[in-house]
């Protein structure tokens, strides 16, 4: 049996394929550079709901739809903020998804996660919500709910980008979690509701923020190549290095890289991330000869949320902003095979009598 399913087929898609030896994701058939290039968040979207959530979606369409469901969830923020600004982050989140209904659309859903996102963000720094823009494109505005001012237009472009890179990438945990649920026939709401469960552990969507606290240690390291190879003989994990399915070139990381090049000065970190993914080639090659560590999406991710002004504890429910559509794709696919998905376990325990 293979531990963590590896290799195990689990579900046949039409939404998204990954090669890593080519280093590419397709959506729909359409590589990353293409949808980066014409599509942008919102009709990457199109793209993954078309035949699931209505026929001949558009970019605008989509759009249009995620705006008036912003306004929408905007109005329903008394039914659930006043609680949830009383927990933690992420338990907020998880109340917020909880009270969205069983009817709620999946455009609905989207809006409903990010006007949470940005309400919660903002409680955080003992702020008030600031109420969305219908007309502004989702990045565009969950910066402008978080911030309380319009960003700066590249600012806008690269968290598109990173919305546009990550909204799906094939069936990661929270997403076969999300196929599960739809598979019983539990409502789109439940679904998405699981897939954050799933999503906030620190080797799935909880990720970014400690890669960010790596980098952070690593550039108060007096010396850097000594302190990354205590790192690696000492068997410890470097957040933001080494993936399961990308041994190197990931698409989406060298596409956040060129969005934040064109931040300038907004981007200030990434030139020492840069030195330490350098570093980290060359301690694992004196540390165990032959051996790849490739930086993951992980650090371009961090890098990226953190130019454009998002806390590092906020990094995770930004991710989910846009992930949300993702695990909607994959639950709306689910629900169209009619079947339940029903694994079979290999017992293991104390020997059985007969």
């Amino acid at each position: 049996m293979q531990q963590g399913l590896d290799g195990v087929v689990a579900a046949e898609t039409v939404l998204c394929l990954t090669d890593a030896q080519r280093g590419m994701i397709w959506v729909r058939g359409v590589a990353l550079p293409v949808l980066l290039a014409d599509h942008g968040y919102e009709g990457t979207v199109a793209l993954l709901w078309d035949g699931f959530a209505g026929d001949g979606l558009t970019r605008d369409g989509i759009a249009a739809a995620f705006g008036a469901a912003r306004v929408a969830a905007f109005e329903a923020l008394g039914t659930w903020l006043p609680q949830a600004r009383e927990r933690p982050l992420y338990e907020g989140m998880r109340l917020a998804l909880a009270m969205q209904p069983d009817r709620a659309t999946p455009a609905e859903l989207v809006g409903a996660t990010t006007v949470a996102v940005a309400a919660l963000l903002r409680a955080g720094r003992g702020l008030a919500p600031v109420a969305p823009d219908p007309g502004l494109s989702t990045a565009a505005d969950l910066l402008r709910m978080y911030h309380g001012a319009p960003a700066p237009e590249s600012a806008v472009a690269a968290l598109d980008t990173y919305f546009t890179a990550m909204v799906e990438s094939g069936l990661s945990a929270s997403s076969f979690t999300s196929r599960v649920v739809a598979s019983t026939r539990a409502s789109l709401a439940s679904a998405v509701l699981g897939a954050w469960g799933a999503f906030t552990g620190a080797l799935h969507g909880g990720a970014p923020g400690p890669t960010l606290d790596m980098l952070d240690a690593a550039e108060a390291a007096p010396d850097l190549d000594t302190w990354l190879e205590a790192k690696l003989r000492g068997g410890e994990r470097l957040m933001g290095f080494g993936h399961r399915v990308y041994a190197g070139n990931d698409p989406r990381a060298e596409a956040m890289r060129a969005s934040m090049h064109r931040m300038g000065q907004l981007a200030k970190r990434l030139d020492f991330a840069t030195r330490v993914e350098a570093a980290v080639a060359a301690a694992i090659e004196r540390v165990k000869p032959g051996r790849k560590l490739p930086p993951n999406v992980e650090i371009m991710a961090a890098l990226l949320l953190d130019a454009v002004g998002f806390p590092r504890e906020g990094f995770t429910p930004v991710f989910a902003a846009c992930r949300v559509a993702g695990w909607l794709a994959h639950a709306m696919e689910q629900q169209k095979t009619g079947r339940m998905i029903r694994p079979t376990s290999a017992y293991v325990g104390p020997a059985v009598g007969g």
